[in-house]
């Protein structure tokens, strides 16, 4: 009897409706696909993280002057869609004088627009 109270308990978390957890036949599968797009993320963000650090003096020149080579290239390794280029140029630029003293919130920018 216990057993049988216990898969209906299971099952009964696998239904269609809306619920915080989701089906909990598929959490290893969430999990799989939550730790693949993490990794990516971490693999990005560190290439950003060493280009900025590497760049800064020339990226921070790039913003200033509203565009070229160096925060092209950032813009590109942090995955910031072209069309969307201009407008986050123009926001680095109003705050340029916290990514001046901080690369570190620079690539925070880069990554959360990308």
């Amino acid at each position: 009897m216990k057993r049988h109270l216990i898969v209906l308990t299971i099952l009964c978390g696998c239904s269609t409706e809306a619920n915080h957890i989701g089906n909990p036949l598929l959490l290893p599968l969430s999990a799989l696909s939550t730790g693949i797009s993490n990794a990516a993320y971490n693999q990005r963000r560190g290439q950003v993280e060493i280009y900025v650090k590497s760049n800064h003096t020339a990226i921070m020149g790039d913003i200033v002057n509203g565009g070229g080579d160096h925060i092209a290239r950032a813009m590109d390794i942090a995955g910031i869609a072209p069309e969307d280029r201009p407008t986050r140029l123009i926001q680095l630029k109003s705050d340029q004088g916290l990514y001046q003293t901080s690369p570190e919130a620079l690539i925070t920018a880069l990554m959360v627009y990308g």
